[in-house]
Protein backbone atom coordinates (compact mmCIF):
# COMPACT_ATOMS: atom_id res chain seq x y z
CA UNK A 1 0.00 0.00 0.00
CA UNK A 2 1.16 3.51 -0.78
CA UNK A 3 1.99 5.50 2.37
CA UNK A 4 1.20 9.20 2.07
CA UNK A 5 2.49 9.97 5.55
CA UNK A 6 -0.99 11.17 6.53
CA UNK A 7 -2.00 10.22 10.05
CA UNK A 8 -5.62 10.58 11.09
CA UNK A 9 -6.04 10.91 14.86
CA UNK A 10 -8.77 9.01 16.69
CA UNK A 11 -11.99 10.86 17.32
CA UNK A 12 -11.42 12.79 20.59
CA UNK A 13 -12.92 11.31 23.75
CA UNK A 14 -14.05 14.76 24.92
CA UNK A 15 -16.03 15.27 21.69
CA UNK A 16 -18.36 12.31 22.30
CA UNK A 17 -21.86 13.69 22.89
CA UNK A 18 -23.75 12.28 25.87
CA UNK A 19 -23.07 8.62 26.71
CA UNK A 20 -22.03 9.54 30.25
CA UNK A 21 -22.21 5.96 31.60
CA UNK A 22 -20.13 4.68 28.70
CA UNK A 23 -17.44 7.34 29.20
CA UNK A 24 -17.34 6.85 32.99
CA UNK A 25 -16.95 3.07 32.64
CA UNK A 26 -14.04 3.50 30.19
CA UNK A 27 -12.28 6.01 32.44
CA UNK A 28 -12.66 3.66 35.43
CA UNK A 29 -11.21 0.77 33.39
CA UNK A 30 -8.19 2.87 32.41
CA UNK A 31 -7.61 3.98 36.02
CA UNK A 32 -7.92 0.49 37.53
CA UNK A 33 -6.54 -2.25 35.28
CA UNK A 34 -7.78 -4.80 37.83
CA UNK A 35 -11.42 -3.81 37.36
CA UNK A 36 -12.13 -6.97 35.40
CA UNK A 37 -13.02 -5.39 32.09
CA UNK A 38 -15.85 -3.33 30.67
CA UNK A 39 -18.48 -4.74 28.34
CA UNK A 40 -20.30 -2.23 26.13
CA UNK A 41 -23.60 -3.67 24.85
CA UNK A 42 -25.69 -1.87 22.27
CA UNK A 43 -26.73 -1.58 18.67
CA UNK A 44 -24.48 -0.30 15.89
CA UNK A 45 -23.97 3.45 15.72
CA UNK A 46 -23.92 4.09 19.47
CA UNK A 47 -20.23 5.16 19.68
CA UNK A 48 -18.97 1.97 21.36
CA UNK A 49 -15.93 1.47 19.12
CA UNK A 50 -15.35 5.21 18.71
CA UNK A 51 -15.26 5.70 22.49
CA UNK A 52 -12.96 2.72 23.08
CA UNK A 53 -10.45 3.95 20.48
CA UNK A 54 -10.76 7.54 21.73
CA UNK A 55 -9.81 6.37 25.23
CA UNK A 56 -6.30 5.65 23.90
CA UNK A 57 -5.94 9.38 23.18
CA UNK A 58 -6.37 10.13 26.89
CA UNK A 59 -3.52 7.79 27.81
CA UNK A 60 -0.40 8.88 25.90
CA UNK A 61 2.18 6.14 25.67
CA UNK A 62 -0.28 3.48 26.77
CA UNK A 63 -0.51 0.65 24.23
CA UNK A 64 -3.87 0.16 22.52
CA UNK A 65 -4.30 -3.31 21.03
CA UNK A 66 -7.27 -4.02 18.80
CA UNK A 67 -7.97 -7.77 18.77
CA UNK A 68 -9.01 -8.89 15.26
CA UNK A 69 -12.14 -11.03 15.08
CA UNK A 70 -10.36 -13.89 13.31
CA UNK A 71 -7.47 -14.09 15.80
CA UNK A 72 -6.21 -17.56 16.71
CA UNK A 73 -5.25 -18.75 20.19
CA UNK A 74 -1.55 -18.57 19.24
CA UNK A 75 -1.94 -14.96 18.10
CA UNK A 76 -3.78 -14.02 21.30
CA UNK A 77 -1.74 -15.87 23.93
CA UNK A 78 1.59 -16.26 22.12
CA UNK A 79 3.40 -19.27 20.75
CA UNK A 80 6.72 -21.02 20.43
CA UNK A 81 9.07 -19.52 17.87
CA UNK A 82 9.53 -22.67 15.79
CA UNK A 83 11.97 -21.03 13.38
CA UNK A 84 14.33 -20.23 16.29
CA UNK A 85 13.91 -23.76 17.63
CA UNK A 86 14.89 -25.29 14.27
CA UNK A 87 17.74 -22.84 13.48
CA UNK A 88 19.23 -22.41 16.95
CA UNK A 89 18.02 -25.53 18.76
CA UNK A 90 16.53 -23.52 21.62
CA UNK A 91 13.02 -22.71 22.70
CA UNK A 92 11.93 -19.10 22.43
CA UNK A 93 8.49 -17.67 22.92
CA UNK A 94 6.79 -15.30 20.51
CA UNK A 95 4.57 -12.95 22.53
CA UNK A 96 0.92 -12.62 21.55
CA UNK A 97 -1.59 -9.78 21.70
CA UNK A 98 -2.06 -10.19 25.47
CA UNK A 99 1.64 -9.43 26.01
CA UNK A 100 1.47 -6.45 23.62
CA UNK A 101 -1.47 -5.06 25.61
CA UNK A 102 0.43 -5.24 28.93
CA UNK A 103 0.13 -1.87 30.67
CA UNK A 104 -2.46 -0.65 28.18
CA UNK A 105 -5.86 -1.34 26.68
CA UNK A 106 -7.05 -4.48 24.89
CA UNK A 107 -10.12 -3.78 22.77
CA UNK A 108 -12.27 -6.68 21.60
CA UNK A 109 -15.03 -5.60 19.21
CA UNK A 110 -17.91 -8.04 18.72
CA UNK A 111 -16.74 -10.21 21.61
CA UNK A 112 -19.96 -12.24 21.28
CA UNK A 113 -18.67 -13.54 17.92
CA UNK A 114 -15.35 -14.83 19.33
CA UNK A 115 -15.06 -18.55 20.13
CA UNK A 116 -15.89 -18.95 23.86
CA UNK A 117 -12.50 -20.54 24.67
CA UNK A 118 -10.72 -17.38 23.40
CA UNK A 119 -13.04 -15.14 25.41
CA UNK A 120 -12.29 -17.20 28.54
CA UNK A 121 -8.54 -16.98 27.82
CA UNK A 122 -8.76 -13.17 27.55
CA UNK A 123 -10.93 -12.85 30.68
CA UNK A 124 -8.56 -15.11 32.64
CA UNK A 125 -5.61 -12.88 31.70
CA UNK A 126 -7.60 -9.72 32.53
CA UNK A 127 -8.49 -11.14 35.97
CA UNK A 128 -5.04 -12.48 36.88
CA UNK A 129 -2.76 -9.99 35.10
CA UNK A 130 -0.88 -12.96 33.63
CA UNK A 131 -1.00 -14.91 30.38
CA UNK A 132 0.16 -18.51 30.15
CA UNK A 133 1.43 -20.20 27.02
CA UNK A 134 1.54 -23.99 27.17
CA UNK A 135 2.85 -25.81 24.10
CA UNK A 136 4.62 -29.12 23.57
CA UNK A 137 5.09 -29.69 27.32
CA UNK A 138 6.57 -26.22 27.93
CA UNK A 139 4.82 -23.61 30.05
CA UNK A 140 5.63 -19.90 29.97
CA UNK A 141 3.93 -17.18 31.99
CA UNK A 142 4.26 -13.47 31.22
CA UNK A 143 2.68 -10.25 32.53
CA UNK A 144 -0.57 -9.21 30.87
CA UNK A 145 -2.07 -6.39 32.95
CA UNK A 146 -4.42 -4.47 30.72
CA UNK A 147 -7.74 -2.67 30.71
CA UNK A 148 -10.11 -4.95 28.86
CA UNK A 149 -12.77 -3.17 26.82
CA UNK A 150 -15.16 -5.35 24.84
CA UNK A 151 -18.22 -4.46 22.83
CA UNK A 152 -21.08 -6.39 21.34
CA UNK A 153 -24.32 -5.92 19.49
CA UNK A 154 -26.84 -8.30 21.11
CA UNK A 155 -28.73 -8.50 17.79
CA UNK A 156 -25.73 -10.33 16.29
CA UNK A 157 -25.82 -13.09 18.88
CA UNK A 158 -25.89 -13.37 22.66
CA UNK A 159 -22.95 -13.49 25.01
CA UNK A 160 -23.58 -16.39 27.38
CA UNK A 161 -24.26 -15.67 31.06
CA UNK A 162 -21.08 -17.56 32.05
CA UNK A 163 -19.11 -14.89 30.13
CA UNK A 164 -21.30 -11.90 31.01
CA UNK A 165 -20.77 -12.55 34.72
CA UNK A 166 -16.99 -12.32 34.34
CA UNK A 167 -16.91 -8.65 33.29
CA UNK A 168 -16.37 -6.10 36.06
CA UNK A 169 -18.75 -3.59 34.46
CA UNK A 170 -21.45 -3.86 31.80
CA UNK A 171 -22.91 -0.76 30.17
CA UNK A 172 -26.09 -0.83 28.08
CA UNK A 173 -25.41 1.75 25.35
CA UNK A 174 -28.30 3.40 23.52
CA UNK A 175 -28.42 5.99 20.79
CA UNK A 176 -29.17 9.58 21.72
CA UNK A 177 -32.92 10.24 21.82
CA UNK A 178 -32.83 14.03 22.20
CA UNK A 179 -33.03 15.67 18.72
CA UNK A 180 -30.62 18.47 19.72
CA UNK A 181 -28.05 15.93 20.94
CA UNK A 182 -28.45 13.87 17.74
CA UNK A 183 -27.90 16.99 15.65
CA UNK A 184 -24.75 17.81 17.67
CA UNK A 185 -23.43 14.26 17.09
CA UNK A 186 -23.83 14.75 13.32
CA UNK A 187 -22.29 18.25 13.33
CA UNK A 188 -19.23 17.08 15.26
CA UNK A 189 -18.76 14.02 13.09
CA UNK A 190 -18.97 16.08 9.89
CA UNK A 191 -16.45 18.58 11.26
CA UNK A 192 -14.11 15.74 12.19
CA UNK A 193 -14.45 14.10 8.76
CA UNK A 194 -13.79 17.44 7.03
CA UNK A 195 -10.58 18.23 8.97
CA UNK A 196 -9.66 15.83 11.76
CA UNK A 197 -6.49 17.72 12.75
CA UNK A 198 -8.32 21.05 13.16
CA UNK A 199 -11.18 19.32 14.96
Amino acid sequence: AFNTGYFRPNYPFAAIVGQEHLKLALILAAIDLGLGGVLLRGEKGTAKSTAARALAGLMPGMPFVDLPLGATEDRVAGSLDLAAAVRQGRVRFRPGLLARADGGILYVDEVNLLPPHLTHLILDAAASGLARVEREGISQTHPARFALVASCNPEEGPLGPQLLDRFGLCVEVEGEKDPAARLEVIKRRLAYEADSAAF
